[in-house]
């Protein structure tokens, strides 16, 4: 193996020209230059794939004993390695920011999610240009890189199509290919997708058989054979992150016939038998005991006997999902053995970003967007009764219960968000590496956190830490390379410290010992006071004899509680996670959060072809009057198409023109169509078309009465007896001149949406009405929170 001549801590590597014989004539048989050589990392370095699935409890695959199959998994971990205490951040985006770049979550500016980022550099959103992404490190030392599915990361306020695209996958993200989509959740049917920063469409629809871990997988797949192909001799990193298996549970319905009253007999004995297959497994240490369900979770013998049959449903859409998810996983990895690069392929499968989450409400939910706009009384036992065989399915945006979150935990307390506990924390990873792991099948046991992947990966690679990138001098990485427990399970851990904290649940974790305190319930967003800080209930864990934290020692030990606490605040110090903050509205209202907005005034002016603008991008109309402009030239033909389109299926409104008719619609939550139209067609030639809406006032989410106009003069009246308070998608846009996504009115699609005639400019004027002071701040939060 010849010596590395590369000087790789500074990045990009510095061209170095060597000295020597200068000719004058190229003829001259002195003339000697060495040939120019690609770029490539060290000799030996592997292929490195990372998939991350969503919001999957530790108890829920097969792989770790649950009731989900995931052959995939198993088949990795059979021919390679199962960590069984690994750890994330209880949430998505500080989870994925840690991945990506080695640091500890509130360090990279994500101690929450990106919509309650605050100007505190712990939960600015913004990653400092002294952590450098593991994906660049990796390019610019020689390395593809490609990212397919979800990013998280990017702060709210750069997440238009105008950018900057500094926090992006390809812009500063390292990667030199993303197929994705930017945000929290996505409808998996009909996703709004990104090449890159540029808004694309999904190749199919959900009726042609579209779903997009298949279209991920495809991607991903194609990309790694053209890498291959092209450049046989480079290796690749691919960062694979479904949006599975988040909510909407989205899947196709044979995938969910498999289990089929797998669920009847409900979570608490559920539970119980995911703890008995843990067991059998060993992925449990021998005395593990099963913790006992909290009194916030409510037995499944006292669910309403008429609501369980759909319950049951809920969790059979989810196995299905998380199957479906690791059946497609599996294609990708059948392409790297087909190409023959598996065994020198160093694979993480991260089997979730944070515990499984309990942000579908005791009773779970059809449509999401009802709880989060307050209005899940709409969702009846008998409605959800009516709607159960369509869940799942392109008709419904679906989340399952509290209590099924709780059992895909299994064995350990609590839920996603609750990063105090194991239940919010600990993910079992495989790791596969037929090349450098001797060991097939086997299980590890250190202590180890999300914040270990990059390190490892760097010394797989034979690649320094940099210590300057772009001219900036790099911050040390925070987390300890695995790679020395890949050969020796008895080897003692390195990784013995780490700090947790999500909304103020926080935890330390110190040589065996764990000090945790949980400050809020997930599901609890709206009523009851959050104690002080300070009077929160601490409570203490032997890790070495206790795996799932069923015995709390905090009577016994108060010494070692308290000299756990007060290194939880020397870390807290150290990363940047104080001041703790819980408050509500305030992380959510910009000028007060003290992040950037893009809104400004009552008036916002778009022009067509603009699309693909989230809800933070627009002036919200909600609890308010407004009205929409937009200046049209008609050709000879009667016009059709949208003008402009907020939200899609699942609710929102649109302003369009229906078989030569001015049409304003307001649709809540897919259940409630409000549609108003003009009395007489549009004329052809330049017109000047308004519809305003006369909001009732005295509270959150009343209706309206509309008025339509041609060039100032009403041509319709019509009424909306309701709209959406808080939220119209997690996903949707709004778009100029067409829709994306799936449509907020059922009179046109997606690829009849197109204005016809000629749209030169659109305006959106909101009143002064506003009622947002009404909302409570505890139910803003929970949906923020709730979209992530």
């Amino acid at each position: 193996m010849r010596p590395d001549q590369h000087a790789r801590s500074m990045l990009p590597i510095p061209d170095r020209t060597p000295p020597g014989l200068t000719t004058y004539d190229a003829r001259d048989p002195d003339t000697a230059f060495p040939p120019i050589e690609p770029l490539l990392p060290p000799e030996g370095a592997p292929n490195v794939v990372v998939i991350l699935l969503d919001d999957v409890g530790f108890g829920a695959s097969s792989a770790f004993g649950g009731p989900c199959r995931t052959p995939t998994a198993e088949r990795l971990a059979a021919g390679g390695l199962r960590f069984n205490r690994f750890h994330t951040t209880a949430l998505c985006a500080p989870t994925r920011q840690a991945l990506l770049t080695g640091r500890n979550h509130h360090s990279v500016g994500m101690g929450s999610i990106t919509e309650t980022a605050t100007s505190a550099p712990g939960n600015s959103s913004l990653r400092p240009n002294t952590k450098a992404p593991l994906a660049l490190t990796l390019r610019l030392n020689g390395y593809s890189t490609a990212q397919f599915g979800k990013c998280h990361e990017v702060p709210v306020w750069q997440s238009s199509p105008m950018g900057p695209f500094d926090a992006w996958p390809s812009g500063g993200g390292g990667f030199e290919t993303f197929y994705g989509f930017i945000g929290g959740e996505n409808n998996q049917w009909d996703p709004a997708l990104y090449d890159g920063t540029t808004p694309v469409e999904p190749p199919a629809t959900a009726e042609e058989g579209y779903h997009l871990t298949e279209d991920l997988v495809d991607h991903a797949a194609a990309w790694v054979r053209q890498q291959k192909a092209l450049m046989p001799d480079k290796p690749f990193f691919v960062y694979l992150a479904p949006g599975a298996t988040h909510a909407p549970h989205h899947v196709p319905a044979e995938w969910i016939q498999k289990y089929r009253g797998a669920f009847d007999d409900g979570w608490d004995v559920q539970r119980e038998r995911i703890f008995a297959r843990q067991q059998e497994l060993g992925v449990v240490p021998e005395g593990t005991e099963l913790t006992a369900r909290h009194e916030e979770i409510p037995a499944w013998d006292d669910m309403p006997d008429d609501l369980k049959p759909v319950l049951a449903r809920q969790m059979e859409v989810y196995a299905g999902f998380l199957e479906h998810t690791d059946h497609h996983v599996g294609r990708f990895v059948d392409t790297l053995e087909e190409l023959g690069v598996l065994e020198d392929t160093l694979v993480y499968y991260v089997i979730g970003d944070n515990g499984a989450s309990a942000e579908g409400t005791v009773n779970g939910a059809f449509n999401e967007m009802a709880n989060f706009n307050g209005m899940a009384a709409l969702e009846t036992p008998e409605f959800l009764r009516s709607t159960m065989d369509d869940l799942g399915s392109p008709a419904s945006y679906n989340h399952y219960a509290v209590g099924w979150a709780w059992a895909m935990n299994s064995p350990l307390q609590w839920t996603k968000q609750v990063a105090s506990h194991w239940g919010g924390t600990r993910n079992g990873t495989i790791v596969h590496w037929p090349r450098r792991i001797a060991e097939r099948g086997g299980l590890r046991s250190q202590f180890t956190h999300v914040v270990d992947v990059a390190p490892t990966v760097l010394e797989a690679a034979g690649i320094p830490e940099p210590t300057m990138v772009n001219g900036v001098l790099q911050s040390p990485m925070e987390g300890t390379s695995m790679l020395y427990a890949f050969d020796d399970p008895e080897v003692p851990e390195r990784h013995d410290l780490q700090y947790f904290e999500m909304f103020g649940n926080r935890g330390i974790y110190h040589k065996g010992w764990s000090a945790v305190t949980k400050h809020r319930t997930p599901w609890v967003m709206v009523g009851g006071d959050l104690v002080p800080f300070d009077d929160d209930t601490w409570e203490l864990y032997d890790g070495s004899a206790d795996f799932s934290q069923a015995h709390d020692l905090a009577a016994e030990r108060p010494d070692v509680l308290a000299r756990l606490q007060r290194l939880w605040l020397i870390e807290a110090a150290k990363y940047g996670v104080l001041p703790l903050d819980d408050r509500g509205a305030e992380r959510l209202e910009p000028s007060m959060a003290g992040r950037p907005t893009l809104l400004r005034g009552t008036r916002q002016v778009f022009y067509p072809g603009m699309g693909r603008l989230s809800e933070n991008s627009v002036l919200s109309v909600k609890n308010r009057s407004f009205s929409v402009t937009a200046q049209v030239d008609v050709r000879d033909e009667p016009a059709q198409g949208v003008l402009i389109a907020q939200g899609g299926r699942f609710g929102g409104w649109s302003l369009y023109v229906h078989e030569g008719r001015l049409t304003f619609l307001y649709n809540v939550l897919g259940i409630h169509h409000f549609a108003v139209r003009a009395d007489v067609p549009l004329p052809t030639g330049s017109h000047q078309v308004r519809a305003e809406l006369a909001y009732d006032g005295g509270g959150l989410g009343k209706g309206g009465d509309v008025t339509l106009f041609h060039d100032g003069e009403p041509v319709g009246t019509g009424r909306v007896d309701a709209t959406q308070p808080m939220v119209f998608s997690a996903d949707e846009t709004t778009d100029v001149g067409y829709e994306s996504g799936t449509c907020v009115s059922p009179d046109y699609t997606t690829r009849t949406s197109r204005f016809t005639g000629r749209l030169q400019w659109v305006q959106l004027d909101v009143g002064g009405d506003t009622h947002d002071h009404l909302v409570d701040p505890e139910t803003v939060l929970r949906i923020a929170m709730a979209r992530q």
